[in-house]
């Protein structure tokens, strides 16, 4: 039979148990009040931004033709312009982000004597505030002067008409450097296999490297059986990589080794008929090579001269070491 001191530990072995539940359903309580105190609607209306590339693949669906997938490829560009110039333009609205104060609620007494002190307060009040209403009915009103120059203040609807602006000079803009894109160009390069085919071909400003390429691989019957890729274009003493347009090194002034890269007309090599060592404001024809043939000679000159196009690198002046 079970003493009293087995019946006291018994009660408080009970007691602490009884604690520990009633402080794991206060826990779980408070966790559910602070669960629903949350604001659940604030992310539902979080939009889902797509990269450019998602919404290409989402906009063009089976086969297409290039043409319709550069419009495609336009159209989501100048919307995201435009989306980008709008964000800009709301947070540069005065006003737009400023965030609302919340009215402090005031807490009211719970004692008696608490409601006859503000009903004195507020009557005491009332009869200040008709007393400054009057004495400032009496004072004299004051106007904005208008000789004071107030441009530099925020203004809603002059910011919008910057915006306007600036949007349409940007139309205008985009749309002069399509048309300088559109201008054709004549192009003067030298099949180089050991010694130079001079030939010519018409390109427009926005062609790459690579369709300026494939039609001087078409004058020549012993490239039609080559790639684009085994091609290389030799300009300067540089070698161009396909993506680069030749609008790149016209709206940039780009040179190289020995001359610019933006002149594109007929001349002849200033090495070959006057000083080496000094460089004319005159460029050379650019040489068109078969990738095999540079690897085979690209020890012996000139194709040791010949390195990648970096935009980022000074080539400084002519040198011929």
């Amino acid at each position: 039979m079970s003493g009293p001191p087995e019946e006291s530990r018994r009660n408080l072995v009970l007691q602490k148990q009884r604690e520990r539940e009633a402080a794991e359903h206060q826990r779980q309580k408070d966790a559910l009040l602070k669960e629903g105190q949350k604001d659940h609607t604030v992310d539902r209306f979080i939009g889902v931004t797509e990269n450019l590339d998602e919404r290409l693949i989402k906009t063009t669906v089976g086969l297409v033709t290039l043409s319709d997938f550069q419009k495609t490829k336009d159209d989501l560009l100048e919307q995201q312009r435009q989306l980008a110039a709008q964000v800009a333009a709301d947070k540069a609205l005065p006003g737009a982000t400023k965030p609302k104060k919340k009215k402090e609620k005031k807490a009211k007494s719970k004692l008696s004597f608490a409601d006859e002190e503000e009903a004195d307060e507020a009557e005491t009040g009332g009869k200040r505030s008709r007393s400054d209403e009057g004495e400032s009915n009496k004072k004299t009103k004051f106007s904005k002067n208008p000789t004071v120059d107030t441009s530099f203040l925020p203004d809603r609807n002059r910011e919008e008409r910057e915006r306007i602006e600036r949007e349409q000079l940007r139309k205008e803009w985009l749309a002069q450097q399509e048309r300088t894109k559109a201008e054709t160009i004549e192009i003067t390069y030298s099949f180089w296999d050991g010694s130079g085919h001079r030939k010519s071909v018409e390109c427009k400003k926005g062609d790459d490297i690579a369709a300026f390429l494939n039609k001087c691989r078409q004058q020549f019957p012993e490239l039609r059986g080559t790639s684009v890729e085994n091609l290389m274009y030799i300009k300067e003493d540089l070698i161009i990589p396909h993506h680069y347009t030749f609008y790149d090194f016209i709206i940039n002034k780009a040179r190289g080794k020995s001359g610019p890269l933006f002149n594109f007309d007929v001349h002849d090599d200033v090495r070959m008929i006057a000083d080496a060592t000094v460089e004319k404001d005159e460029s050379h024809a650019g040489k068109v090579v078969e990738r095999s043939w540079y690897n085979r000679y690209k020890h012996i000159f000139p194709a040791s001269r010949w390195e990648v196009y970096d935009p980022d690198k000074d080539y400084g002046a002519y040198r011929i070491a």
